[in-house]
């Protein structure tokens, strides 16, 4: 199972970027996907596999917030 959150592109240097998933940054690769900084990705073993909306990106981040909220309330 592969859990999906997205992270924002930040930084790019050849095929590498930094992406940015709510304040942990991580080296990923950008082989698969052509993106810009500023975009929204998922990664999966380090690679950058989709290209994500901005909306639906951000959509999914809330979700994450509430989840995990709800889990420090349990």
């Amino acid at each position: 199972m592969c859990l999906a959150v997205p992270g924002k592109v930040e930084k790019i240097k050849g095929d590498v970027g930094i992406v940015n998933f709510n304040g942990v940054k991580r080296e990923v690769r950008l082989d698969l996907v052509d993106v810009k900084i500023g975009d929204y990705v998922i990664v999966h073993t380090g690679f950058a596999i989709e290209k994500m909306d901005e909306k639906d990106a951000l959509e999914s981040l809330d979700i994450w917030k509430e989840l995990l909220k709800a889990e420090e309330d349990y």
